[in-house]
């Protein structure tokens, strides 16, 4: 959907937005003028974080837009005051006019920047043109210290996969996010895409994730797109980055009821948010060599669809038993983890809106975290504290992997009871994995369940700022 991109400074009045700390209202309030201050008691303003209120100059008119934001949490360098989503409620709940912040860091610059264009993101592509004329929006003036380019990389990035999970599945299949792909790929001429599609996945060795989605009357496929930085070296760092992509997952003969059918348009969730990040890294020309692997499927119900119980081989030679064909994400992402560690990446991620359990464990707001390399595990959460992208690290617990032990294969893909769900998935997933390769399996929503500030009910590009500071700390842009 269009960006709401800041504006250039027009030529007309424009209204400041003065950003206040929690902690500073107190002292704000007493020393504004009087008729501001009365006018915030009056109004019954209740100072919180994201809080805002349209002040009056001595005229009447609209004088300034106080925003109230969070203090500074925690001691990390880069740390500012004021979460991304406190700046998000801005374009909501301002009427039309022209509005700028006053002086700002250039990390806040940059937050209230982006903050502003999610929350102005609207998913309307299905809506019919309205009757009426709109009324006018507000607009944000770019903040002066502001990197312009890496707030627009940001939000361009979380927009596209926010369309991406929100778009019905009628509309988003298997070649649909092969489209997508190649959209992304044509932004740099040293970006390519290549896609095994139908049976050839067999002739080519990706037998789980042809299994998962031949059922489908659209066929299933990998899609591989590769990216190098102009000049690198043939030894510079590999990147691989991995991404679910079950277009529509029905639960196979395993049927979901309607109540659980019902939001699996987004079951692709991980694999438009690894697209996302790759969109980053590759606008950013980050010094590294880029891989994204998705498989794309539907896991749907026909005569030849995948049995409770029957057992298939995968790309790595292991033998899979099917306790469960609703189980169907961790299948097709086995083959894909096994070719990305074919070429041992510097570092390998996943991440997959897997299970039902890690949101039982953790709630729709918090990804799960997998992670055995203790600094990886330990820069993606500083990451996802100071970018407002929260993460929470679940253990790769391996008394759990017996739990997945088969009498008559390698291994099922589900354990035989109701307990650890969300590890045993993981711990599934890292019988696929080199034990040599950096690596992180990230378990998402990638939805909102209800409006929050910047943040409207559909598709969410969870861990997508997490994982970009990530590669930037990383691979050479701090």
């Amino acid at each position: 959907m269009p960006l709401a991109t800041p504006i250039e400074a027009p030529e007309g009045r424009v209204v400041p937005i003065e950003v206040v700390p929690l902690a500073g209202y107190p002292a704000w309030r007493s020393a504004v003028p009087s008729h501001q201050r009365a006018w915030a008691d009056s109004s019954g303003f209740k100072a919180e974080a994201g809080a805002h209120l349209l002040l009056p100059d001595a005229d009447g008119n609209a004088g300034a837009v106080l925003l109230v934001v969070e203090d500074p949490v925690g001691h990390e360098p880069g740390a500012t005051p004021g979460r991304m989503w406190d700046y998000a409620g801005l374009p909501a709940g301002l009427p039309g006019g022209d509005y700028a912040y006053r002086s700002l860091p250039p990390a806040q610059a940059e937050k209230a920047a982006i903050g502003w264009m999610l929350g102005a993101y609207v998913f309307d592509r299905f809506k019919s043109p309205p009757k009426e004329a709109p009324r006018p929006k507000p607009r944000l003036v770019w903040p002066s210290s502001c990197d312009r380019a890496a707030a627009l990389r940001v939000a361009r990035a979380a927009s596209l996969a926010r369309d991406l999970i929100t778009t019905p599945a009628e509309n988003l299949g298997p070649a649909e996010l092969e489209q997508a792909v190649r959209a992304v790929a044509a932004m740099d001429e040293s970006a390519f895409v290549t896609a095994i599609a139908g049976d050839a996945l067999l002739a080519q060795g990706y037998p789980a994730v042809h299994r998962v989605g031949r059922a489908s009357t659209r066929p299933p496929r990998l899609i591989d797109l590769h990216w190098a930085a102009p000049g690198l070296r043939h030894d510079a760092p590999r990147v691989t980055l991995v991404g679910k992509g079950v277009c529509f997952d029905t639960g196979g003969l395993d049927l979901k009821s309607a109540d659980g059918m019902k939001l699996m348009k987004k079951d692709m969730g991980g694999s438009a948010i690894v697209l996302a990040l790759a969109q980053m890294v590759i606008n950013a020309k980050l010094p590294v060599r880029l891989r994204l692997l998705i498989p794309a499927v539907d896991n749907a119900v026909a005569g030849n669809a995948m049995r409770p119980m029957d057992v298939m081989t995968t790309r790595k030679g292991l033998t899979v038993e099917i306790g469960n064909t609703d189980a169907e994400g961790r299948l097709i992402l086995c083959d894909a983890l096994a070719e990305a560690c074919r070429e041992k990446p510097d570092l390998l991620v996943d991440v997959a809106t897997l299970t039902g359990a890690a949101r039982v464990a953790l709630g729709p707001d918090l990804p799960a975290l997998f992670c055995d390399d203790e600094t990886l595990a330990a820069d993606i959460l500083a990451a996802g504290r100071l970018e407002d992208d929260p993460l929470w690290r679940m253990p790769l617990h391996k008394p759990y992997r017996k739990l997945l032990d088969s009498k008559v294969a390698d291994l099922n893909n589900v354990s035989d009871g109701p307990h650890a769900g969300a590890i045993t998935a993981a711990l599934f997933l890292k019988d696929f994995v080199d034990p040599a390769v950096p690596w992180a399996h990230i378990d998402v929503l990638a939805w909102n369940l209800k409006p929050q500030r910047g943040r409207p009910e559909g598709g969410e590009a969870q861990t997508l700022r997490a994982l970009w500071r990530v590669l930037r700390q990383r691979f050479g842009r701090a």
